[in-house]
């Protein structure tokens, strides 16, 4: 497995949604994802459907996922670069 695959699998699973994903070693990866889904979740909530974008890659192919998770609105509070803003 690798970030690219990862970061598509996201993206196809969670509408409009935008992950950045890290990892060099194919098998621990941390992941950034910014979803309009994600309002009025905690991030335990936020994290299962990360998840469910990967199945059951989960705990086999992808052995760990440390997960950042924000809605547009709180990544540009964060100063983080959200897709379609200019």
């Amino acid at each position: 497995m690798d970030p690219v695959s990862i970061k598509n699998l996201i993206e196809s699973g969670l509408e409009d949604a935008r992950a950045d994903v890290r990892g060099d070693d194919g098998v621990h990866f941390e992941a950034d994802v910014v979803c309009a889904a994600f309002a009025g979740k905690l991030p335990l909530a936020r994290h299962r459907l990360v998840y469910a974008t990967l199945g059951e890659r989960m705990g086999g192919e992808i052995h760990a996922l440390s997960l950042n998770t924000w809605t547009p609105e709180e990544a540009r509070e964060r100063g983080l670069d959200v897709a379609g803003d200019s």
